[in-house]
């Protein structure tokens, strides 16, 4: 009997070392390393205490790179979660008809593509001179509208928050149609029998069930909006004038560019309080699990 109850444990173990040596050992090594002064070409280290979180935190970088971090989680969770919710309603709903899985493979495969790939289709989409945004408003009489979009300090970070919308609402929404998937059908019925329109049973009945992945839907896509990285980095690299500057590019540059590995691990750190922080908060808030 005491070996049947040891058994399943057996089968635990592994996958414990695994997240033990990549995950957790990682992220204790790289707080370890946030308090010291270290260089990728050489072995010593100097410790620094707050230095770098103190470097950070004072960086004239640093409020922009917050402002375009935070302005890309609410616009993400407004356009892929709040957008992506209504398509997946009405993917589901009796409008689509037959053609709603041809509808949900149109919406999800931009999310299939690299992002490194859409990184750089987009850099042609918004090329001044042969960009295909600038001559689809020549064509259409608006040539005073037409600019160099990345090239614009005031219009870089916009242009590529637009092409993340474009790349991942379709994602959020599969995950919104398979939560509404498994509502009960019962539930359903018994308010179309009650007279509950379309509308009134999305909002009272199918919302409420599918909340769950509501929450998760947003901690995902929170997480990701202070990871960004790979869709600034193949565009913009920051620029023009860290306009489009992210704290996922400051730690690249940091770490690879600049040599500054103790600052770029400060930065690792602030990234993952953050989003551990709202991830918590939400589901507090959102009382998760909770009947």
């Amino acid at each position: 009997m005491k070996r049947k109850k040891i058994v399943p444990y057996y089968y635990i173990i592994p996958g414990l070392l695994m997240v033990l040596f990549f995950v957790y050992v990682p992220v204790i090594s790289n707080f370890v390393y946030s308090f010291f002064h270290l260089s990728s070409y050489s072995a010593g280290k100097v410790f620094v205490g707050l230095d770098n979180y103190i470097k950070l935190f004072t960086s004239d970088i640093f409020p922009i790179m917050m402002k375009n971090n935070i302005m890309y989680a609410v616009i993400s969770l407004i356009v892929q979660v709040g957008f992506g919710t209504i398509i997946a309603l009405l993917l589901e709903s009796k409008l689509t008809g037959r053609l709603r899985n041809i509808y949900r493979n149109i919406y999800f495969l931009p999310a299939l593509i690299s992002l490194t790939a859409v990184g750089l289709l987009f850099t042609f989409v918004y090329s001044p001179d042969v960009g295909l945004l600038n001559s689809a408003l020549r064509a259409i009489g608006l040539e005073n509208l037409t600019q160099s979009w990345l090239g614009n300090s005031k219009t870089a970070i916009y242009c590529i928050i637009a092409m993340s919308q474009w790349q991942f609402t379709g994602y959020i929404t599969l995950l919104m149609v398979v939560a509404i998937q498994n509502i009960p059908k019962d539930y359903l019925e018994a308010a179309s029998i009650d007279g509950a329109g379309p509308f009134r049973r999305a909002v009272n009945i199918m919302i409420p069930l599918v909340k769950e992945q509501l929450l998760v839907c947003s901690i995902i896509t929170i997480i990701g909006a202070f990871k960004l990285f790979t869709e600034v980095y193949s565009t913009t690299s920051g620029g023009p004038g860290n306009s489009s500057q992210v704290l996922g590019v400051f730690l690249y540059q940091n770490a690879f560019l600049h040599d500054k590995m103790g600052l770029a691990a400060a930065t690792g750190v602030l990234i993952f309080i953050i989003t551990v922080t709202i991830s918590v908060i939400q589901i507090v808030v959102t009382k998760s699990g909770k009947v």
